[in-house]
């Protein structure tokens, strides 16, 4: 009896530790996504490092990555809604800003930011 409830309770453990390991889905606003700096993403993007490979801002500021980010600027009017994302970083609308935002890494790293995955 001992010995089938410790398998009982490990078994209930392993359930309630696995339940919430699966990809998560993404979350509005938009397209944005809340994740920690551990966490990936579906597309297995990892947020560990400083800079947001896939969307070519540092990870702190991407507005794409973080669904918490992206509500603030939304809050704040800087939100490019015919590309969904902040204004601030939309590319596409102003290709200057992607300059701006090497010129960070270019500072931190000494060499040219790899281009953005996702336009």
């Amino acid at each position: 009896m001992k010995n089938g409830f410790c398998s009982l309770a490990v078994l209930s453990l392993a359930a309630i530790l696995f339940a919430g390991c699966g990809p998560a889905a993404k979350v509005s606003p938009d397209k944005a996504k809340a994740t920690t700096v551990s966490e990936k993403d579906e597309a297995g993007h990892s947020h560990e490092g400083w800079w947001c490979s896939e969307h070519g801002v540092p990870e702190e500021e991407c507005g794409l990555c973080n669904s918490k980010l992206a509500a603030a600027f939304q809050k704040k009017g800087d939100w490019c809604k015919e590309h969904d994302r902040p204004d601030s970083q939309c590319f596409k609308c102003h290709p200057e800003l992607e300059a701006k935002f090497a010129a960070q890494y270019e500072a931190k790293y000494g060499k040219k930011p790899p281009k953005p995955t996702e336009g």
